[in-house]
């Protein structure tokens, strides 16, 4: 920098997440002068934890076709329901999956799976439709971000927190308050993440950001969280995992607020995995757990009555054990918790069991209940609910309808998915749209802002 003078970025991304670096090479790969400001010492700190440190990239649901993969593709995965991005906007609420329409089109599944694989990052489909790396490593995704980023020219600065953005409507400008100095920006991405996972830097900084433009924060809330549940037993089951299972959340007024047939994990807590984090997404909504209750269907492909004719059936064929059953995939210390909830000993026999105590084994096994007390909050959340309101934000561009040249992008929007990889890919294709919008924007500035120079 020349002194008396300081320099003018086309754009400044505040946040190098996955929407921001997204966002920032792109912009760079158009030609515009783009830096990254990043408040941790590296960048995509969630991105190396997301998915168990092996990043569910998107999903395959979301595919127009499964060429694009070059790794293995479950034998499981139903190939003949791909439906393009459509699925991927069902992942979020109606007003969410329609505002993510413009970028979804702009950047869809097949687009980002072909932009990972030509930057080095092989993927494969999981049976649940999850694409993640061949490698397994979140690692990977990270550097082929980073190795992107350098290559299209986009500066990064890290360890530099965003104290405060101000207009300096002379120049006509942005000045972003960094403990490095002021930065003077023609447009702002502003991709700041929520408040999940406090620990990797998303402390909500951008609400507090885009409130000072005026914009409205709907109240933040943690989702996709795991559950602490009012039940002793449960405890007593920590680190049993359930494979295929159907979890409702139920609220106070015994409505089905959601429901998901996958896996789930008992915990020291309660309850955690892909079911229970999917289906925690109505509790951040209503902001109270009293009342709620999670009720868990132990064998989905059977009916309730379909269970009961095969108890009856079996009490008449001889001393049949009761636990027997039940699918061997249940483990033994589930079975034995759910007889003894119903009065029953472990080797009970269908023929002995009373009818009440038969009508009483149908509902545990259909429907195991647990209320709910709380969750684990925004210390374990996986995203948050709530954010900046989409009616303030143009979706065909992402800049904000009240403050011009300023772009928001992320979880710092009022946008959270379900499970599956659905949040990530709004990430990659959110960064990709308002990378390329504020690139052709900065085109038209003035000549005096486009010489690279302000004075000072």
């Amino acid at each position: 920098m020349n002194q008396g003078t300081a320099e003018i970025w086309d754009v400044a991304v505040i946040g190098g997440g996955a929407a921001g670096l997204f966002a920032a090479l792109t912009a760079a790969e158009q030609g515009s002068r783009v830096l990254i400001l990043e408040k941790n010492r590296r960048p995509g700190v969630k991105i190396l934890m997301s998915g168990g440190t092996r990043c569910n990239l998107t999903n395959a649901r979301g595919l127009r076709r499964l060429d694009a993969v070059t790794g293995p593709i479950d034998p499981e995965f139903p190939v003949d329901r791909l439906q393009g991005i459509r699925s991927i906007q069902e992942a979020f609420s109606s007003a969410a999956g329609r505002f993510l329409g413009p970028s979804l089109k702009a950047f869809d599944v097949d687009a980002t799976v072909r932009w990972f694989e030509s930057h080095g990052v092989a993927t494969k489909v999981e049976a649940n439709g999850k694409i993640f790396p061949c490698s397994d490593r979140a690692s990977d995704v990270l550097e082929a971000l980073e190795s992107a980023v350098r290559a299209a020219g986009a500066k990064l600065w890290t360890l530099t927190p965003v104290q405060a953005i101000e207009l300096a409507e002379a120049e006509g400008l942005f000045v972003v308050s960094t403990p490095k100095g002021p930065v003077h920006a023609k447009r702002i991405i502003l991709a700041t993440g929520g408040r999940s996972f406090p620990g990797c830097g998303t402390t909500g900084d951008g609400y507090g950001m885009a409130a000072k433009f005026g914009h409205t924060i709907v109240e933040t809330r943690p989702a996709l969280v795991p559950i602490v549940v009012e039940a002793d037993w449960v405890r007593d089951c920590k680190g049993i995992t359930l494979t295929d299972v159907g979890v409702k959340v139920v609220d106070p007024e015994g409505r089905v607020a959601d429901s998901r047939r996958e896996s789930l994990l008992f915990a020291h807590f309660g309850l955690t995995g892909p079911a229970i984090l999917d289906v925690s997404r109505p509790l951040a909504r209503a902001g109270s757990t009293r009342g709620w209750t999670i009720r868990i269907d132990l064998i989905p492909d059977h009916s309730a009555e379909a269970f009961e004719s095969q108890l009856v059936e079996s009490s008449r064929k001889g001393r049949v054990g009761i636990s027997r059953l039940l699918p061997d995939r249940i483990p033994n210390r589930i079975k034995e918790l759910v007889l003894s909830q119903c009065g029953l000993a472990s080797g009970a026999i269908a023929a002995e069991m009373p009818r009440e105590k038969r009508k009483a084994l149908v509902a545990a096994v259909k429907s195991l209940a647990m209320p709910v007390a709380t969750t684990l909050g925004f210390e374990k959340a996986e995203v948050t609910s709530g954010g900046v309101s989409l009616e303030e934000v143009d979706p065909k561009t992402l800049e904000s309808r009240l403050r011009p040249g300023l772009h928001l992008i992320g979880e710092v929007l009022d946008i959270d998915g379900r499970i599956g990889g659905y949040n990530f890919q709004a990430a990659w294709s959110m960064g990709r749209l308002a990378g390329r919008v504020a690139a052709e924007l900065t085109k038209g500035s003035s000549e005096r802002a486009s010489s690279g120079t302000i004075e000072v």
